[in-house]
């Protein structure tokens, strides 16, 4: 019998003036990043929490600490694979992720078809089983006050 589980992820950043706005693994034009201690994706950190999650695995913060100078400013798409190699040696294979991008600024869409590429390459995936989706908190909240992004992500994974 196949096991299906579900796992959710969710991530938020501050924008930082002086970094580069990482999302979704390519580079987006910005007068201001995020701030963290890696190269601060929000999407791919909250993609990795929901495979982790999904996997029962704990989280992205477990596996690569904040605390680590290993991990500083390094590309998640690095974080990413290592997740996926984490839920594939316990015997899970992808069915899908579903992503939302919570932001006022910058509009997202013209870049979506390209981020379903780079993460559909990193996790040996069809990009047909990535869905992105961008959308504003219509100017309510933090993300709605422009002080950072957030990203929920919900993943299949199959044994």
């Amino acid at each position: 019998m196949e096991k299906i589980r579900v796992g959710f992820g969710f991530d938020v950043h501050r924008f930082q003036a002086g970094r580069d706005l990482w999302l979704g693994g390519i580079k987006i034009p910005s007068d201001k990043g995020l701030l963290g201690h890696s190269d601060a994706d929000v999407l791919i950190h909250a993609l990795c929490d929901a495979l982790l999650g999904a996997a029962n695995m704990r989280d992205i913060g477990f596996h690569f600490p904040d605390t680590s100078v290993e991990y500083e400013n390094i590309d998640s798409k690095i974080l990413l694979k290592r997740t996926f190699d984490l839920i594939r040696s316990k015997g899970y294979a992808f069915g899908n992720a579903d992503i939302t991008v919570c932001a006022e600024k910058p509009r997202l869409n013209v870049y979506i078809p390209r981020m379903k590429t780079i993460l559909a390459n990193v996790m040996a995936v069809d990009e047909e089983d990535i869905s992105i989706k961008a959308t504003t908190s219509e100017k309510m909240g933090y993300v709605g006050r422009e002080e950072g992004i957030a990203v929920y992500a919900t993943v299949l994974i199959l044994k």
